[in-house]
């Protein structure tokens, strides 16, 4: 397997980072997970600019440019023979002395990761989910970017090491309802769509934005809130998304079953229908 690093495609095995790189010593790096359908990045700029965005408020100079990027993406498509593909796109503060920094990052390093993934499929994936005991713990800054500081979604993983298949869904330290450990939560009750407000201290999903677009296009009513644990297991669907998994249908969450996937089925065509071009 390939890598791309500042410029240049490596056998995965010989990339190498400095020691001193601020992203390794402190956490300050950030990414995207997307998926390339087709040879297509889907959301591609959603995806980069949060992550432009989010670099700004860390003090990392990094700027967009699509054209760049996608020249980036086919490159690294190219050497490791792909068409449909798992990507991270990775920006690291880069090396700096020992110490917390306070000036601009102005060489940031780049890494792009790649693995391989199926042709994606007509359906969308059935799973189960758990309330995991672990909190959700609060964004460092303002609102919770896709950074390095991993440690609380690794824990998570931890506490469901005996179901791996199945999604862990967090509440937040007050109690409401947040989000799973590598996706955001929907509900349905009649027409309404429920998912938690970003200020419970969620990540605002780039595929979780998409979805909400998604379901006013199709005449449902979308309500971001805080909710309780009994708020979901009213509900009569409850569905999960991200980038890679897409819309996942949750049948049970805990020993409640849900009757009914109608809202997920729909908007799972209609992301179909979108994938490759947007």
């Amino acid at each position: 397997m390939y890598v791309y690093i500042d410029g240049e495609i490596k056998k995965a095995g010989e990339a190498r980072l400095s020691v001193f790189d601020h992203g390794f010593m402190y956490g300050l790096g950030l990414f995207e997970t997307f998926r390339v359908y087709n040879g297509h990045p889907f959301l591609l700029n959603a995806h980069m600019e949060r992550l432009e965005a989010s670099a700004e408020e860390l003090g990392i100079v990094f700027r967009y440019e699509r054209e760049m990027v996608m020249e980036e993406i086919q490159q690294l498509l190219d050497a490791n023979g792909l068409h449909n593909a798992y990507v991270r796109y990775n920006v690291s503060a880069g090396p700096g002395d020992l110490g917390l920094q306070t000036t601009p990052y102005l060489d940031p390093v780049i890494v792009i990761y790649m693995k391989p993934l199926p042709a994606a499929g007509a359906e969308p994936i059935q799973k189960d989910a758990l309330w995991l005991q672990l909190r959700r713990n609060s964004p460092e800054g303002r609102e919770r970017m896709k950074s390095h500081h991993y440690m609380n979604n690794w824990l998570a993983k931890q506490e469901m090491k005996d179901r791996p298949e199945a999604e862990g869904i967090f509440l937040n330290e007050q109690g409401y309802a947040a989000e799973g450990v590598v996706s955001n939560i929907f509900w349905r009750r009649g027409n309404t769509l429920y998912t938690p407000a970003v200020d419970t201290g969620i990540l605002n999903g780039i595929t979780r934005q998409f979805v909400i677009q998604l379901a006013h296009e199709n005449d449902y009513i979308v309500e971001k809130g805080y909710f309780l644990p009994q708020d979901i297991e009213a509900a009569e669907e409850m569905f999960v998304t991200n980038s890679i998994q897409e819309i996942a249908l949750v049948r049970a969450l805990e020993d409640r079953y849900f009757p009914s996937c109608s809202a997920a089925q729909l908007l799972h065509s209609r992301y179909r229908e979108e994938r490759e071009t947007k």
